[in-house]
């Protein structure tokens, strides 16, 4: 659906290979019927190894073709590019408008609320 179960928001100088582990940590003990975790290739490396021992969830890894030289819609993937394209209409998450990480935070929660909100009234 698109919908985020957990997020953190973090200084630009961090991977975000290496932030997972905090985001994939609030998850723990919150979805006990989570069994696999999406990601594309930037999430590779020890994350997967990471993720199964600790949690003994798997986390896949979902490609791009390097041999198409059109725009290819990949699987799951799509769903994420669509809950970033939903931000975009929020003015203060087009731009990194905010100078501290915690109300970045502050500014999804409220996309997220008002995106549910919606949702409802329909």
């Amino acid at each position: 659906m698109g919908l985020l179960l957990a997020f953190v928001v973090h200084a630009a100088n961090v991977h975000d290979s290496k932030g997972a582990t905090d985001v994939i940590a609030l998850l723990k003990g919150r979805f006990e019927r989570l069994v696999k975790i999406v990601a594309d290739g930037g999430y590779r490396g020890e994350l997967i190894e990471k993720t199964k021992t600790a949690f003994g969830w798997i986390l896949e890894i979902v490609l791009r073709s390097d041999h198409s030289s059109k725009f290819v819609v990949i699987p799951k993937r799509w769903v994420v590019e669509r809950t970033f394209a939903w931000f975009e209409s929020y003015q203060r998450l087009s731009k990194d408008f905010e100078y501290l990480t915690d109300t970045s935070e502050a500014m999804i929660q409220f996309a997220m609320i008002k995106l549910m909100l919606n949702r409802i009234q329909k």
